[in-house]
């Protein structure tokens, strides 16, 4: 059972004349299809998971279509895919989570961008910046200087997103380079309306085959010599096409107002924060009408100098909003005003932060300091009144709720097969000292947080066990690197595992085998189990179940291989300890097998539900704590983290300290009383199993158990 997009698979038939309802980064799903795309390809990551797994469940009305569909192993080969797009006359649109997608995938881009491309191609980025962030603060805006590819950055609003994913492939065969489009986490979710196009089949397809490969035409490779000439196209001919591009088709955009001698350039992707924050100071309309000239930058690189010059010329001051740092804009413009000789003073950093999210606070905050240098004659709305209200507020909040509210960190899901492992760990570290344990991206990274507290490093996905290389040089213990099967293909595999048995390198990789890349929304990998596997495991079928990760391990030479049953945290302790201890010198791995719970669970539920509404016998399992038995010590929680683990004043006056206790949001997944077992903790746990629609059978037994138990309790 996974999760169904079958509404926004309908939304992305509708034609012409149609108006279309939703988020941000389905309508450019939707802009792709219209603007004749023939192949799409990407890695999922927060926020622009969404056009890649509704692309994927839409393959059939893709293929109606004759659009190509691929989910990557990682960014690097979606990267690569823009290939097709240097000899041939079609348009490819890839998608990845910035800036660490487009790290991996650096080396692909930039022999893309050196020979340029005939056919569009577009790289759609989640912009993930911000409050809301997952990742290191790093702008895509660097790739695209280094490596000359445009970069869009469009306004919020979903007509403009449409817009700019149109013209984006115009401006990429206009100029014959790839076109990045940079999305912020608030773009992506956006909702709003737009009417739409009909999607347009295209010429070159999975149904329209090209019936002869391309000549072969040396000046197309990214190799010397003609890389040399590759240079000097990009900046004497691409770039001045590109620059008539944006000018001819109005890409930027220029909001006139009244109060001319002062003037606002923003990112189009901070243009309803600036908005907002000018409202607030009684400048701006909800609609956008402002009282101050806005030029807004859907294209962030090139900048056009004659349209910088012209907004400038006869200002007294201008502000530039542009978010993050290095403040590449504000250099570029400051070097374009020195060049025309224009003395308008330019506004930036210097009023603003140099780092961080611009919120709209964060921009009021600037615009009141520019207004109050600039034009003190001009109403703020009581701008520095409603900040010192807001910072006074903050404050006695801050002080208020001070050592009353507990941290609230990252936590593992309910029931997750991965936070077993690390109760192991912790209960392994107590044996045997202190460990050092090279983290990765995933789920597991969770495991950086209370109660566990474990990782001394992240240095990219699948790349653990690859950090761990230098520090079993020289540390006494062997080093634990923790991967997930999402990580091992994507990377770890190659940069990892491979280079280890190169260089006969010690230590121990721990792989979370949870059949999915769960943390960006549980899409499956090659070792994905199928249906029929899942019912092997669950010992419903009698086909065998193939064990992917395992055969490639054992095929690429590893020698010391072990498979555990997550949940079993007696039988994973010994193991680690095992490997931490064996005298066996090279590389150990050991192979965490539990299923993702969220992904169990919509499997589970359904088909739970289904036989109950049918009347047949279904058993849950539950697990509690017997409060008479508990001595408050809460050594389980320590060592488990489940958020259904908790506490509770206990019925029993005499007990001062608080019991342990687990709430219904209990999935059964019996860590709780693996831990306490595995600790030799308490025998305070039990397990239930509830029956609904008990048979005959269940009746019985339950009336023995009652005849044989109630007599024995106290009265």
């Amino acid at each position: 059972m996974e999760v169904s997009f079958s509404n926004e698979i309908r939304s992305l038939a509708l034609g012409d004349g149609e108006t279309f309802h939703g988020e941000g980064i389905l309508a450019v799903t939707k802009a792709l299809l219209q603007s004749g795309v023939t192949y799409v390809g990407g890695y999922q990551g927060a926020p622009v998971s969404h056009l890649l797994d509704v692309m994927v469940q839409a393959r059939d009305y893709m293929d109606e279509l004759g659009v190509h569909v691929e989910a990557c192993t990682n960014e690097a080969s979606a990267a690569a895919m823009l290939g097709a797009s240097i000899m041939y006359p079609v348009r490819g649109a890839v998608t990845w989570k910035s800036v660490v997608g487009t790290n991996v995938a650096s080396d692909a881009l930039s022999n893309l961008a050196s020979p340029g491309v005939m056919g569009g191609a577009l790289i759609v980025v989640g912009e993930d910046y911000g409050e809301g962030a997952s990742v290191i603060q790093e702008r895509t805006h660097a790739f695209a200087m280094k490596s000359g590819m445009w970069l869009l950055d469009p306004r919020p609003n979903l007509p403009t997103i449409v817009r700019m994913v149109e013209h984006g492939f115009e401006l990429s065969e206009a100029s014959n380079t790839p076109v990045m489009l940079q999305l912020r986490i608030r773009a992506c979710h956006v909702r709003g309306s737009f009417v739409c196009k009909d999607n347009r089949k295209p010429r070159i397809s999975t149904r329209e085959l090209q019936q002869e490969p391309a000549n072969f035409d040396y000046s197309r490779l990214s190799h010397p010599p003609v890389t040399f000439e590759h240079e000097r196209l990009k900046h004497e001919v691409r770039m001045p096409a590109a620059r008539r591009y944006v000018v001819d088709a109005t890409l930027n955009e220029l909001f006139d107002g009244p109060h001319d001698a002062l003037g606002i350039v923003v990112q189009g992707g901070l243009y309803n924060n600036l908005i907002r924050a000018l409202q607030t100071l009684g400048l701006a309309d909800a609609y956008g009408k402002t009282q101050i000239p806005i030029l807004n930058l859907n294209v962030v690189y090139p900048l056009v100098p004659e349209q910088i010059t012209q907004f400038f010329a006869g200002k007294r001051a201008v502000l530039l909003v542009e978010e993050g740092q290095p403040d590449f804009i504000e250099q570029e413009i400051s070097a374009i005003l020195r060049r025309a000789d224009l003395q308008t003073k330019l506004h930036g950093k210097d009023l603003l932060s140099m780092g961080g999210e611009y919120t709209a606070e964060l921009i009021l905050k600037g615009l009141s300091r520019f207004l109050a240098q600039h034009a003190p004659e001009l109403p703020r709305g009581g701008a520095d009144e409603l900040l010192r209200e807001v910072e006074l507020l903050r404050g006695q909040a801050t002080e208020e709720f001070k050592g009353l509210l507990p941290g609230r960190p990252p936590n593992f899901c309910t029931g997750c097969p991965e936070r077993p492992v690390f109760s192991a760990l912790k209960l392994v570290e107590q044996e045997i000292g202190k460990l050092h344990v090279s983290t990765d991206i995933g789920c597991h990274s969770f495991a950086t947080f209370a109660p566990f507290s474990f990782g001394n490093s992240i240095l990219g996905y699948g790349m653990s066990l690859a950090s761990s290389a230098g520090v079993k040089n020289f540390l006494a213990t062997r080093p634990i690197a923790i991967m997930g099967d999402g990580g091992f293909w994507h990377n770890g595999l190659i940069s990892g595992v491979s280079s280890a048995l190169l260089n006969k390198g010690d230590g121990v990789l721990v792989i979370m085998k949870n059949g999915y890349t769960s943390a960006t929304g549980t899409q499956e990998v090659i070792s994905t189990p199928t249906s029929e596997a899942r019912r092997v495991a669950e010992g419903t079928s009698a086909t065998p179940t193939q064990v992917t990760i395992e055969s490639t391990l054992k095929g690429m030479g590893v020698k010391w291989l072990r498979t555990v049953d997550n949940y079993k945290v007696g039988k994973v302790k010994r193991t680690l300890k095992e490997a931490l201890t064996s005298s066996y010198d090279g590389l150990k791995v050991i192979v965490a097998d539990g299923e993702c719970q969220l992904e169990r669970q919509r499997r589970i539920k359904p088909l739970r539900a289904k036989r109950l509404a049918e009347g047949k016998r279904v058993v849950r399992t539950r697990f509690g704590v017997d409060e008479d038995t508990c001595t408050g010590d809460h050594s389980c929680i320590r060592l488990s983290g489940c958020p259904t683990l908790t506490v509770k004043t206990p019925t029993d006056p005499l007990k001062v300290d608080p019991v342990a206790h687990v709430t219904n949001d209990c999935v059964g997944c019996g860590l709780c009383g693996e831990v306490a077992h595995a600790a030799t903790l308490c025998p305070s746990f039990w397990r239930a199993e509830i029956v609904s629609n008990p048979s005959r059978w269940d009746r019985i037994k339950a009336r023995l158990r009652r005849a044989i138990i109630d007599p024995l309790q106290p009265a």
